[in-house]
């Protein structure tokens, strides 16, 4: 298990935490979580020896294979299939023993390395390595891409899929979820509730926590608190606790107070001075108990918009894309204040395309209408969040110098009024936001937006680099927002709390999603399945399902469906038929090759000929199991493009 053991640990003069004592067992999922810069991310680099403790111990057996995301990802030229697999170490180990046993002839080894091989899931690992991608987000053919022809997003990508593919006991996650979409969270969530090692994982998603997390361990005030259950369970737990030395804080406050004012009067009266001193040295001897710290440091709110017009956008018709590429056809939509809507659909599908279709071409001039009209109402104030904005802030200036470039006649307190709301305060307004972190830079962004006064929002992944308090600062001030909203977010508590429809943008279409947030990870895992919906919970507009022409319809399209499926799945089958048959010789040569006798001098032929066989044999195996999941693959995304 891991250990720490009286551990304090400082950055520079600052002290992060003090005599921290806990221990997390093997297959505990452990929620890390504080406000940042109390020293999560230090936890890491302390358990991966790249920092060290001031004081105590941190202790994990010394077998213990640990896998953590690296935050910089190698111009790397190969494919992105064999990167991810060199998070395999062992893999690559016996692959390059394998080889070299091959070159040297040497039939004994070869056979020893075989079976370790198949032991550590060797012949089944490019399909695993498969898996992951897609699972990320990854297209069919993206895993023979080279690795350098990726953005820096989606080298985050890879660099958590070759963390997810290294057969850990620890595995450390630091925001994971930064660099996906909804649909990717969500399966990663399923992957890391099946993961049997023991998982640190620092996240300011809650409902990820949620899901994940059997344990949570809190930092504040210096302090490490380990709190059995998820993240719900922390949260009521720490308001009861908080409760309760908020009392106890005011009852001893009382006691205090009466003594002293028992001391003051007394303590020169001789018949009452030893009861004076008395009282004296209680107080003395008293634990001051702290006063329950649980306000959030962020305050803040969106501004009654100067105008709201009936209509403030409408798209008519529109198809849009870059180039001559449509990513989104034929979309209409009307927003009116009040509007708060939410776009759902997988990754690729056009949620970004969408919103920056309705920030405007003034805005992302890559965005081309090819069909049909966008119109803005005159009085339409746009509030647009998107991460590139972060890149545009200036360096060298302040948040008060941004706010002041929005409103050159605003007072430099009113100003500094505005910034503390988001954290801003006191110097922090003042300094040069080139040091800020990514969250610190977001909530910039956030504050210059809100200033403005829009009357509509977009906001595309406004989360990011958040941390908790100033996530539900975020979705208290949008709840009370009068102004209209479009988000995409892969937080799934920011969408349940402020939106009151959701749209879900999938086919290059923009269509209602009926169903409810709580019913979207399952709508997307019958998806995954190719299960499609054909009673109230689907998404298709078809209202006249029930007319006879809709079901000649639906059966034409069924059985085009079948036809192109049909070899598909054919030859899945096939496949799966080959490999058990291959898998049967296998097990047959391995059982032959265990056996002592057959590496006697009088059976040196055999057992060459046993090798050979099984090397020919795994290779086959190799090949089969590329092209079973090439069919799967296939298969599956005919099926999600159509519905049944």
């Amino acid at each position: 298990m891991l250990q720490f053991k009286n551990l304090t640990l400082r950055r520079g003069l600052k002290l992060l935490f003090e005599q921290a004592s806990f221990q997390v067992h093997p297959g505990q999922k452990v929620g890390i979580t504080g406000a940042n810069g109390t020293g999560k991310s230090s936890l890491f680099a302390l358990i991966l020896d790249s920092l060290h403790a001031d004081e105590g111990d941190c202790l994990y057996p010394k077998d213990w294979v640990i896998a953590h995301v690296a935050q910089e990802t190698p111009a790397d030229s190969r494919p992105a299939i064999e990167y991810v697999l060199d998070g395999d170490a062992e893999l690559r180990e016996v692959e390059s023993a394998l080889a070299k046993a091959e070159a040297d002839n040497d039939g004994i080894k070869l056979a020893t390395l075989h079976t370790h091989f198949d032991n550590i899931r060797g012949y089944t690992a490019r399909s695993r390595a498969g898996q992951l991608l897609h699972g990320l987000g990854f297209k069919a053919g993206d895993e023979d891409r080279a690795v350098n022809e990726y953005s820096g997003g989606w080298r985050m990508r890879l660099n958590l899929a070759k963390a997810l593919m290294c057969r850990s006991d620890l595995l450390l996650l630091d925001e994971p979820t930064n660099h996906l979409d909804l649909d990717a969270v969500i399966w990663l969530e399923t992957w890391l509730t099946s993961y049997t090692g023991s998982l640190l994982l620092i996240s300011h998603d809650r409902d990820f926590l949620n899901n994940v997390a059997s344990h949570i361990a809190h930092i504040e005030h210096q302090r490490v608190t380990l709190y059995t259950g998820n993240y719900s369970a922390f949260e009521r737990i720490r308001a009861e606790h908080l409760a309760n030395q908020q009392a106890g804080y005011e009852k001893q406050q009382r006691e205090i107070k009466h003594m002293q004012s028992y001391v003051e009067r007394f303590r020169a009266q001789a018949t009452k001075a030893r009861q004076a001193q008395s009282r004296l040295k209680a107080l003395e001897r008293m634990e001051e108990i702290a006063p329950a710290h649980i306000d959030s440091p962020f305050h803040f709110s969106l501004l009654e918009p100067e105008k709201k017009p009936n209509t403030l956008l409408r798209l008519n018709e529109v198809s849009a894309g870059y180039g001559e590429s449509s990513i989104i056809k034929n979309v209409d939509m009307m927003i009116t204040p009040g509007n708060r809507i939410g776009l759902l659909g997988p990754n690729g599908a056009g949620k970004s395309t969408l919103i920056k279709l309705l920030a405007g071409s003034s805005l992302d001039d890559s965005i081309k209408i090819h069909h049909g009209d966008r119109e803005v109402g005159k009085e339409t104030k746009i509030g647009y969040f998107a991460q590139h904005q972060l890149e545009q802030l200036h360096p060298e200036h302040s948040p008060v110098e941004h706010l002041q470039q929005l409103d050159p006649n605003a007072r430099e307190a009113d100003l500094r009024n505005h910034l503390g709301g988001f954290g801003f305060s006191n110097d922090m307004a003042l300094a040069k936001v080139a040091p800020f972190s990514g969250g610190e830079k977001s909530r910039l962004v956030l504050a210059m937006l809100v200033y403005q006064r829009p009357n509509l929002l977009l906001l595309d992944e406004p989360t990011n680099h958040l941390d908790l308090e100033m996530r539900q600062a975020l979705a208290t001030a949008l709840q009370e927002f009068s102004g209209a909203m479009i988000i995409v977010s892969h937080d799934r508590h920011l969408l349940r709390v402020t939106c009151d429809q959701l749209l879900l943008v999938h086919d290059q279409r923009v269509e209602e999603f009926p169903l409810s947030m709580d019913d979207y990870p399952k709508w997307l895992s019958d998806q995954n399945k190719g299960i499609q919906k054909t009673d109230d919970e689907s998404v298709s507009q078809n209202t006249s399902a029930n007319n006879a022409s809709s079901k000649k319809d639906k059966k034409r399209q069924e059985a085009e469906l079948r036809k192109k499926l049909q070899p598909l799945a054919n030859k899945v089958k096939k496949a799966e038929i080959e490999l058990d048959k291959l898998h049967a010789e296998q097990t047959e040569l391995e059982q032959q090759l265990a056996a002592p006798d057959i590496y006697a001098d009088e059976n040196k032929q055999k057992l060459q000929e046993c090798l050979l066989k099984k090397a020919n044999i795994d290779k086959r195996c190799e090949a089969i199991e590329e092209e079973w999941m090439e069919a799967s693959e296939a298969l599956q995304e005919l099926s999600e493009s159509h519905i049944i």
